[in-house]
C-alpha cells in the first residue's frame, strides 16, 4: 500500500546573521491511509516547522534544503509552485491552532467554505454550499444549514475549530496536518473534537498528522507517535510502544511529567534544564546536557540508531526491543 504521506530526509533551515540554523533536521516518517500520527515535543522542537514544510509554506529567510514530501506517491517538492498550490487544499490540508487563521471574520461561514470548494472545483454556488453543509455535518456540528449563515464571531471557539476541520475536509484530502488545534479549548470540547477526528480517520481513510506537546492527547488519539527534540525525531513507533515502553530518555521524561500518572500533591518529576537554542546545539547528542544517562560517547558522537519503523536516536536506549 502506498503511504498517504511519506516524508524522507526533510531538512529546513533559516538564514540568520550568524549563518544558517537548522530547525528540522533529516526528518523521516510515513503515515498510512486512515491512520493518525502524533508529532510530539516541547515548544521549539520543530513540530510546527515540520508541518509547514510538508505544506510547502516556508518562506524566506527559511528554506527546505533537502528531502522529499510525497502525497500518495507524488513528490510535492518536485512540482511547480502552481501545481503545489493546486495540491494544497485538495489532497493535503492544514488545520491551524487558531481557527481565525482559516476563517475570515467578515464573511459568513458558508460563503468562505463555498469559496474554498470553488477554488479547486468548477461547481455552482449552490452545489458548493451543499458540500459545505455536508462537511459541517460530518464533524458533528448541529443544525449545519443555520451555521452556514453565521459569522465566525457568532460561534464558540470549539465550533470555530470544527468549522476549520470541516473546511480541511471539503475535498476529502489524503492528508490533514493539524497544528495543535485543540490547545486553546476546554477539556470537554477538546474531548469531543478528538473523538470526531478519530471517527473521521476511520470513516474517510484520511491520514492525519496531529502536532501537539500534550502526550495525554496523542496517547488516546494516535496510532503512531514521533517524538521530536531539537529538530530531530528521537523516537518513533506505535502509540503503545512509545507510551508504554519508551526507549529514549527524553520520551521517558515527557511521560513521567504527565500529572495524571502521579498522586495529587506530589512533586512532578521534571526534565532538568531547557531545550537548547538551535544555533547553539551541543556537540554529540543534543539532549546530553539534560540526560542522566549521558556518557563521553554522547559528548563526541551524534547518535544514529534506526531500527525499521521503531527508531530510537540514542546511544543508550532505556529498553531494547525484543
Amino acid at each position: 500500500m502506498i503511504p498517504a504521506l511519506e516524508v524522507r530526509g526533510l531538512t529546513t533551515r533559516f538564514a540568520t546573521r550568524k549563518g544558517y540554523v537548522t530547525a528540522v533536521n533529516n526528518v523521516s516518517f510515513s503515515v498510512a491511509p486512515g491512520r493518525i500520527m502524533g508529532l510530539v515535543g516541547e515548544s521549539g522542537s520543530g513540530k510546527s516547522v515540520t508541518a509547514f514544510s510538508i505544506m510547502g509554506l516556508i518562506d524566506a529567510p527559511g528554506e527546505i534544503s533537502a528531502g522529499s514530501v510525497r502525497i500518495e506517491g507524488e513528490d510535492m517538492r518536485q512540482m511547480t509552485p502552481e501545481a503545489q498550490r493546486k495540491m494544497r487544499g485538495r489532497r493535503v490540508s492544514m488545520v491551524f491552532q487558531d481557527p481565525m487563521m482559516t476563517l475570515n471574520p467578515v464573511l459568513r461561514v458558508g460563503d468562505q467554505m463555498a469559496m474554498a470548494v470553488q477554488v479547486h472545483d468548477r461547481v455552482s454556488k449552490k452545489a458548493a454550499w451543499e458540500r459545505a453543509r455536508d462537511a459541517l455535518d460530518i464533524v458533528g456540528i448541529p443544525a449545519p444549514t443555520e451555521r452556514l449563515q453565521a459569522y465566525p464571531h457568532q460561534l464558540s471557539g470549539g465550533m470555530r475549530q470544527r468549522v476549520a476541520i470541516a473546511t480541511a475536509l471539503l475535498h476529502r484530502p489524503a492528508v490533514i496536518l493539524a497544528d495543535e488545534p485543540t490547545t486553546a479549548l476546554d477539556v470537554s470540547i477538546q474531548g469531543q473534537i478528538l473523538a470526531e477526528v478519530r471517527r473521521l480517520a476511520d470513516d474517510t481513510g484520511t491520514a492525519i498528522v496531529w502536532v501537539t506537546h500534550d502526550l495525554a492527547v496523542v496517547s488516546s488519539l494516535a496510532d503512531d507517535i514521533c517524538v521530536m527534540y531539537a529538530g530531530c525525531i528521537v523516537e518513533r513507533g506505535t502509540a503503545d510502544q512509545v507510551i508504554n515502553h519508551p526507549c529514549h530518555p527524553y520520551t521517558h521524561g515527557l511521560i513521567q511529567s504527565v500529572p495524571s500518572l502521579h498522586e495529587p500533591g506530589r512533586k512532578l518529576p521534571q526534565i532538568p534544564g531547557s531545550t537548547p537554542q538551535l544555533s547553539q546545539l551541543p556537540s554529540g547528542c543534543a539532549f546530553r546536557n539534560r540526560c542522566a544517562h549521558a556518557t563521553d560517547l554522547c559528548r563526541t558522537d551524534p547518535p544514529d540508531a534506526a531500527r525499521g519503523e521503531r527508531r530510537v536516536l540514542c546511544h543508550h536506549p532505556l529498553e531494547e526491543e525484543a
